[in-house]
């Protein structure tokens, strides 16, 4: 591409946060968008909040997001002269750039030429060592033979990995510790790169076991200018995904920084790089060493923190390029400010295994006086069909210090409802002491939480301070209780006022609660009490005193189906708590629970991926009988008792919603 490129519409070639952030940028620079969208995110807010919009086909994102004829098609039909692929699906798809080109269309990124180069982990570190960038030893040959990588394998010695030419993301990619498992991690790792990438060929590195990822952002226009945009930590990973994000790398010598980047340009002026683009390293703090890993010819996820420490507008700048606009700054106009961290919010249960969160959003109250950058709101439904990731918290503060304390600020304001997000995870990951010293590394994770993380349940006074923003949710201040509470409302013993009972759903014994909001008693199933003096809930806030000290807390009361939840804000970070009326313990204790102990239910929608059943199997309790695909991850489902399999509800490729039954056993009690 060269001289001015004229569009004024972009068709954005993805969904979700990203979508909306491209969107921003689009208005800021007077040009239109259109959105594209499968049948699953037909209500999604980059929808409406898009200029046009065109469904382009179902939820799997074969049949939409990775449907190149059918974007093409919508860029045709809606008059769109620029194509913006986001991060993730067709984002580093060189054909996918080159169809758009062949369309007459301006693709919103780097030359096709330059993302097949560097999406080949093979020629991108060829390039590297080409440019004068270190390089880990390996082996990166085109014989690809088992003979030639086990000679090379013993050549390199352990540990080292066998990693996918075309990979990312930790897929193709396997440990090893001992020479006598290489053939196994060889043949492994080839067959994932064939399945996820459609290239089996692998290549060998050496392993550094306590490295740090370190990156670069580079901005190239097409004009010959490239100029790096500083750099960025992001060595906290969980299975080689990133979970925190920051700018500048702390705790790196600067001689090696200015190494990092210098050596960031030179890759991308020898590539002939234009937009915005990502190098990435491994550092040895051990041999104050650093290696090219990999080079994203893309947007990342984590360009928020570039942003904020430069005000540079990533975005913006991509778009400009893409015009054929030279960049209108020198390298020494880049200068950086302060300390910035991003926090991926994922709909996930971090305490059980990261299990996928999926259902409608009832509350969303992020917190104000920070960057959120989200692809939902309140009302949105969480699908299995995409990554669990659905928002970005992005904290900017003089330090890193500063720049984490007002990160946990952030999240112990933030309240969700109706879906389950990591929030209390990354919250303890930016409280722990290892991550203020700057000890962890990218497989750190298990040293920070040896036994596994727990989240932490509240205590009897957050347990108290919940009960009475659902009594004051349901009685407010100042009305009568007989009035307001109906058949729940109970006679107390002789010389208290009525009291009201709530149950923690975990628990068999209630909360009992005595008086009115000018003085509200909140008595605990083991005896421990709290007297709250001028009790009120006066929106989302809890307030009152407490020996003539006064508080407030933030607090929102959200009806479930069967009990109500109370999002409070604790010292430990924003708590949820489940809660029951008399009457829906009532109700619970007449449908007997919801427990079926002989049936497997599905716990979220997902598609089927295997059934490792047959009617008349006898199984064990545990067993895996059913594999279940959401958000691109696979749960086992055990089987709930031992038994005879009776029914099979599935099968492989159904696509099935949350709760619903899968197999029926006959429970070995009755065999």
């Amino acid at each position: 591409m060269a001289g001015e490129m004229s569009f004024t519409r972009v068709l954005i070639a993805n969904r979700g946060e990203i979508a909306r952030r491209i969107q921003r940028g689009c208005r800021k620079l007077g040009l239109e968008s259109v959105a594209v969208f499968s049948d699953a995110d037909r209500d999604a807010p980059f929808v409406a909040e898009a200029d046009h919009a065109v469904c382009i086909g179902g939820a799997a994102p074969s049949d939409s997001y990775l449907n190149v004829e059918a974007i093409l098609e919508a860029a045709r039909a809606t008059g769109a002269g620029a194509v913006h692929p986001g991060y993730g699906f067709l984002s580093e798809n060189a054909g996918f750039a080159a169809a758009v080109e062949a369309a007459g269309l301006v693709f919103i990124g780097p030359e096709p030429d330059a993302i097949a180069r560097m999406g080949s982990k093979i020629e991108a570190k060829a390039a590297a060592e080409a440019a004068g960038v270190p390089v880990l030893p390996g082996y990166r040959g085109e014989d690809q033979s088992d003979a030639r990588l086990l000679q090379e394998a013993e050549a390199l010695g352990t540990p080292f990995l066998v990693k996918a030419s075309a990979g990312g993301g930790g897929r193709g990619m396997r440990l090893v510790s001992d020479l006598g498992d290489a053939p196994e991690a060889i043949a492994s790792a080839r067959a994932e790169a064939q399945s996820a990438f459609g290239d089996p060929a692998v290549f060998l590195e050496r392993y550094a076991p306590r490295a740090r990822h370190v990156e670069v952002q580079v901005l190239g226009d097409t004009h010959g200018t490239v100029l790096h945009l500083g750099d960025r930590d992001c060595s906290l990973q969980r299975n080689h995904q990133k979970l925190i994000e920051e700018a500048p790398a702390a705790d790196l010598p600067e001689a090696v920084r200015d190494r990092m980047r210098a050596a960031a340009v030179r890759l991308a002026q020898a590539i002939g790089y234009r937009s915005a683009g990502t190098v990435e390293y491994l550092y040895d703090p051990g041999r104050g060493e650093y290696y090219f890993l990999e080079m994203n010819t893309r947007l990342q996820v984590e360009h928020p923190v570039t942003e904020a420490i430069t005000g540079i507008d990533l975005v913006e700048w991509q778009l400009r390029i893409a015009r054929g606009e030279p960049l209108a700054l020198t390298q020494g106009d880049v200068q950086f400010d302060g300390h910035a961290i991003e926090i991926r919010i994922a709909a996930e249960n971090p305490a059980e295994n990261f299990h996928p969160e999926t259902g409608e959003i009832t509350l969303w109250a992020p917190p104000a006086d920070v960057r959120l950058d989200t692809g939902v709101e309140c009302g949105s439904v969480v699908g299995h069909h995409y990554d669990s990731m659905i928002a970005k918290l992005i904290v900017h503060a003089p330090d890193r210090t500063g720049a984490i304390r007002r990160a946990i600020t952030a999240i112990d304001a933030f309240a969700v409802g109706g879906v389950g997000l990591n929030l209390a995870y990354q919250r303890a990951l930016l409280a722990h002491p290892d991550f203020a010293a700057f000890r962890h590394h990218t497989s750190y994770l298990p040293e920070m939480f040896p036994g596994g993380w727990t989240e932490s349940s509240a205590d009897h006074r957050d347990m108290a301070f919940a009960a009475m923003a659902l009594h004051l949710r349901l009685v407010p201040a100042g009305a009568s209780p007989w009035e307001s509470l109906g058949s729940w409302r109970l006679t107390a013993p002789a010389r208290q006022s009525g009291a009201a009972f709530y149950w923690d759903t975990t628990k068999d014994e209630p909360i009992r609660m005595y008086g009115s909001g000018s003085g509200l008693t909140a008595i605990q199933p083991d005896g421990q009490t709290i007297t709250v003096e001028s009790a009120a809930l006066t929106g989302c806030r809890l307030s009152g005193r407490i020996d003539g000290v006064p508080f407030s807390r933030i607090a929102y009361v959200v009806r479930a189906p069967s009990h109500w939840r109370v999002h409070l804000q604790t010292p430990a970070g924003m708590t949820a708590t489940d809660l029951r009326t008399l009457e829906d313990q009532h109700l619970q204790r007449a449908t007997g629970g919801s427990g079926v102990a002989d049936l497997l239910s599905a716990p979220m929608p997902g598609a089927v991926a295997e059934v490792r059943v047959a009617l008349g199997d006898r199984v064990k309790a545990g067993d895996t009988l059913v594999v279940l695909e959401a958000m691109k991850l696979l749960q086992s489902l055990p089987a709930p008792v031992a038994g005879v399999v009776t029914e099979i509800y599935c099968a492989p490729g159904d696509t099935v919603a949350g709760h619903a039954p899968l197999i029926k056993l006959d429970p070995e009690e009755n065999t």
